[in-house]
């Protein structure tokens, strides 16, 4: 495996997409902040379940060649997952960026056939730092096609193949290596939202599903597996059951399941199910 960190081919076409992403103004908008909370997670070599607070800043917007997305997580720990050096429980950063160009936008040619809605180019970053003694500080970009599929009430469904390239960092004194270049490899990505009306209740289905490829060795020298992250829930609109007002207040469960997380084998604390109580307020 290559440990000495090269911008990669792919690396370049995911910040050129960057670039042509927020240097658009925008054409529509939503901004939200989210909560949710569990208390069923787990972390890798950890016998506990860890109780999680998670505050949630996200938005998506349009622009005149595609969309883009931007989420970031603060994930607040119970002292199951301590910090380093002792301080109660750990806290996390995790910032995600995705960015699209739109090939009908592009081209000013519609491509929707069947339940295929359009075509297009995704790129973009995953960020993260957390204050536990193996102080994990992720860099990891994706590029590749996506195929979007058409939902009625303004959902979406997309499914996107892509170049993966991940940096991180291993703390802990005993690891081989402390800076850590995996091998680049493939992610497999659905993303969705799906609205519907359940009698009198206006609700959302939505989430994402994640596969990565095995990604070479970790900083210990132990071989990666294949991961599967899922994250998903079901929401109703409170604001417009209760006040009339459409997409503003959200309430419902999710559930999150992580299989060989990291990349890790099977093994302690590398399998999480966890239920989780959501809430989203939409500004």
């Amino acid at each position: 495996m290559n440990r000495t960190f090269k911008p990669s081919f792919g690396c370049l076409i995911a910040g050129a997409l960057l670039f042509a992403g927020t240097a658009q103004a925008a054409t529509w908008s939503d901004t939200f902040v989210g909560y949710r909370y569990g208390t069923d997670f787990h972390e890798p070599n950890n016998p506990n379940d860890v109780a999680k607070n998670i505050f949630q800043l996200g938005h998506s917007s349009g622009y005149a060649y595609g969309s883009n997305f931007f989420n970031v997580d603060a994930l607040l720990s119970d002292s199951k997952d301590p910090a380093n050096n002792g301080g109660g429980g750990a806290t996390e950063i995790y910032l995600t960026y995705r960015t699209q160009l739109h090939l009908s936008k592009v081209t000013g040619h519609d491509f929707s056939f069947g339940p295929i809605k359009d075509f297009a180019l995704s790129g973009g970053v995953d960020l993260n730092t957390k204050d536990t003694a193996f102080a994990p500080r992720k860099k990891m970009f994706v590029v590749g096609p996506t195929i979007k599929f058409a939902v009625p009430n303004n959902g979406f469904a997309d499914f996107s193949v892509w170049y993966r390239s991940e940096h991180n960092h291993n703390g802990i004194p005993s690891a081989k290596e402390h800076d850590v270049r995996f091998d680049d490899t493939y992610q497999l990505n659905l993303s969705w939202k799906a609205p519907f009306q359940a009698g009198p209740v206006p609700l959302k289905f939505q989430g994402f599903v994640d596969y990565i490829g095995t990604k070479g060795t970790d900083g210990f020298g132990d071989g990666t597996k294949q991961e599967t992250l899922m994250r998903t829930s079901l929401m109703a609109d409170v604001g417009q059951l209760v006040a009339g007002k459409k997409d503003v207040f959200y309430a419902g469960v999710g559930y999150e399941y992580w299989h060989n997380k990291f990349g890790n084998k099977p093994g302690l604390g590398t399998k999480t199910n966890a239920p989780t109580l959501n809430v989203e307020w939409h500004l």
